[in-house]
């Protein structure tokens, strides 16, 4: 039996399929989660979707407002199967981990080369742009129509994870958006969306991050970060910075982009960016850390002094 067809097994078999997703999870996170409570909704099967801290940038998807939020778990008993997306490691899913592994049935649906193959089900195609076009493939396995609503999330998740179709896309890709317009999405909506409606709050963290960027190695390295007091005193989270670390990497001479966020235990979450050659998941597992060739990161207990340092003779090793 393949994959596709067990996945099939355990749904159908399912009355109430609790879906999990890594922290501060980004667009094809949510994308995935709502696509796929979506559709299980649409086909009479009881779901819910859980994320401590969603991202309220996408709060106009379908669904985002059933999402259980908070610290307080949603109880087991309810559920017979759980389904984790996007997420490579059991840890990513916080303090989600243990009630994931209290399940008998459980199903991850991912696309990064670095999954730890945790679930019982594990289906992965590394070289998709997202794991919404790997949920695709199985919505299509389940016989599921993708109709307006389930199109909006796995969209979201096509464009925030290829950076709007610009880097991580196949031929299949584009082929799996077109089948996406064809439900009647506003597809320029969606974008201005995700990409460039902001706040005003938002920009002033953005220009604080961008006065701190240096470049360094000859300027094919951009170095930025930001301090939990700058996002206590704009009261933003860690998910309003997603972005910044794309700015050091469209310096014409910067070849891999760091940005470093201080989190509240004084730990920084390091996201790295690279253009063309760099593969930074070599460099990101050698820090605890993992994702794709050119997006990665990691967590690190060192000073910022001493991240930076030891980061960039990391990556120096790997440029031209």
């Amino acid at each position: 039996m393949s994959v596709l067809e067990n996945i099939k097994e355990k749904i159908e078999k399912s009355k109430s399929i609790l879906i999990l997703t890594h922290e501060n999870p980004d667009g094809d996170a949510i994308g995935s989660s709502l696509a796929l409570y979506n559709a299980l909704r649409k086909n009479e099967k009881n779901a819910l979707v859980y994320i401590p801290i969603p991202d309220r940038t996408f709060s106009f998807l379908p669904g985002f407002d059933d999402i259980l939020i908070g610290s307080d778990l949603p109880d087991r008993e309810h559920f017979d199967c759980c389904i984790s997306l996007d997420c490579s490691d059991l840890n990513r899913l916080g303090i989600a981990q243990d009630l994931f592994n209290s399940f008998e049935e459980t199903i991850c649906i991912d696309h990064h080369i670095t999954n730890q193959n945790y679930a019982d089900i594990t289906y992965i195609n590394a070289v998709a742009s997202s794991t919404c076009e790997n949920l695709m493939v199985v919505l299509a396995g389940l016989g599921f129509t993708i109709n307006k609503e389930v199109a909006e999330c796995l969209y979201t998740g096509f464009i925030t994870d290829t950076g709007g179709f610009r880097y991580n896309c196949q031929p299949e890709t584009m082929e799996m958006v077109a089948t996406l317009l064809e439900t009647g999405i506003n597809m320029a909506k969606i974008y201005r969306t995700v990409f460039d409606v902001t706040t005003f709050e938002k920009t002033k963290l953005t220009a604080r991050c961008l006065d701190r960027l240096e470049l360094l190695a000859d300027n094919k390295i951009s170095f930025t970060y930001v301090l939990r007091s700058d996002l206590d005193e704009l009261k933003l989270e860690e998910s309003d910075t997603d972005e910044i670390v794309n700015f050091g990497r469209n310096i014409n001479s910067v070849e891999v982009s760091v940005f470093a966020k201080e989190r509240d235990d004084n730990t920084y979450k390091i996201s790295m960016r690279a253009n063309e050659y760099v593969d930074i998941s070599v460099i990101a597992s050698k820090f605890g850390g993992g994702g794709h060739v050119r997006a990665a990161g990691f967590e690190t207990a060192m000073s910022l002094e001493q991240l930076k340092e030891t980061l960039v003779e990391e990556i120096k090793k790997q440029l031209k």
